[in-house]
């Protein structure tokens, strides 16, 4: 079974409200870029990732949880983010019955979270880092030590 398929089935068993917030989300999320993916992770939740993980979805009891992996190097002009603050990285929307979320906002992060991974992994190679300039010292006094001893 896929990834999308796995998700399906989850989706499908949640009767309640937070089935079809998820499923929302979901729908959001995949429209926000044809290119992401979706996986399974973690024993049971669905992560959309394209060029590193954007996302990942739980239901939970009496809430349903979107966690950006990036998400306080986001902008959020229109205030998405209602929890996970207390960290330096994770950022979340907990959505409780009854919320309606900005789909157009959400697609705006979504695509930030996007344009973050895509900067992140085209950070340039670190150069490989110069002999300090004593052991180049050393080596040279070495080197004329020698030729001395051979012209000796």
């Amino acid at each position: 079974m896929t990834a999308s398929e796995t998700i399906d089935r989850m989706i499908a068993g949640i009767t309640d409200w937070r089935g079809k917030t998820l499923a929302s989300l979901r729908k959001s999320i995949l429209a926000a870029d044809p290119d992401i993916i979706e996986e399974w992770k973690w024993m049971g939740s669905p992560v959309w990732s394209r060029d590193g993980i954007v996302a990942v979805g739980n239901a939970h009891k009496g809430k349903v949880k979107l966690t950006f992996m990036y998400g306080a190097k986001l902008p959020d002009p229109d205030r998405l983010f209602n929890a996970g603050f207390e960290g330096n990285a994770r950022r979340a929307i907990d959505l409780f019955e009854g919320d309606k979320i900005n789909d157009r906002a959400l697609k705006a992060l979504i695509r930030a979270a996007i344009d973050f991974n895509q900067a992140k992994s085209k950070k340039p190679a670190k150069k490989p880092a110069k002999k300090p300039a004593k052991k180049a010292a050393k080596k040279a006094a070495a080197g004329a030590r020698t030729a001395a001893k051979k012209k000796a």
